[in-house]
C-alpha cells in the first residue's frame, strides 16, 4: 500500500474512534515514581496522610503529566489500531499537542482509558502527519481526567 493509498484510507476514517484502550490502574507508586523523576513531590500527589485530611478529593491525585503521558502506555492496550498504517513504518514520533486540557483529577488507585478518535492526515516529507483527539477517561467518572488532541509524526 502506498502512502497516497494509506491516506485515502485515513482520511476516511476521520472523525471516527480508531482505539479504546484497556483499563489501567495509576496507583501510588506510579504516582511516586513521576515525582521522584520530575521533582514534582507536591503533598497532593504524595502526602496520603495530609491528602486524606486536607485535599478536596480525600486522597492523592496524578500529576497531570503523569495522567497525559499515560497516552503512550494505553496506545498499545486494547484494540490495535497499526492496521491503519501502512507497513515499512520506520517510527512514529510525537510531534505536538493542542487543546490540552485537564478537567478532573485522577485519584490514588482509579482505572483509566484512552478513546481515539482520528481529526485529520496530510502528507509530510518522509511520511505522514495524523492529528487525533484523545481522551483520558476515569472509571466510574463523569468527566475525563486529560483531553488533548494529539499530532504524530509518521515516517515512512
Amino acid at each position: 500500500m502506498t502512502a497516497e493509498e494509506t491516506i485515502e484510507r485515513l482520511r476516511a476514517r476521520i472523525g471516527q474512534e480508531i482505539h479504546v484502550s484497556d483499563w489501567l490502574q495509576v496507583t501510588q507508586e506510579m504516582i511516586d515514581a513521576f515525582a521522584e523523576v520530575t521533582g514534582d513531590r507536591q503533598w497532593i500527589h504524595v502526602d496520603r496522610e495530609r491528602a486524606a485530611r486536607e485535599s478536596p478529593w480525600g486522597t492523592t491525585i496524578a500529576h497531570g503529566y503523569l495522567t497525559l503521558s499515560l497516552f503512550s502506555a494505553l496506545r498499545t492496550r486494547g484494540n490495535d489500531a497499526s492496521d491503519l498504517l501502512p507497513p515499512g513504518v520506520k517510527n512514529v514520533i510525537n510531534y505536538g499537542l493542542d487543546r490540552l486540557r485537564f478537567p478532573a483529577p485522577v485519584k490514588a488507585g482509579a482505572r483509566v482509558r484512552a478513546r481515539t478518535t482520528l481529526l485529520g492526515v496530510e502528507p509530510v516529507p518522509g511520511g505522514l502527519q495524523i492529528t487525533e483527539r484523545r481522551t483520558m477517561e476515569i472509571e466510574g467518572e463523569s468527566k475525563p481526567a486529560c483531553v488533548a488532541d494529539t499530532i504524530i509524526r509518521v515516517m515512512l
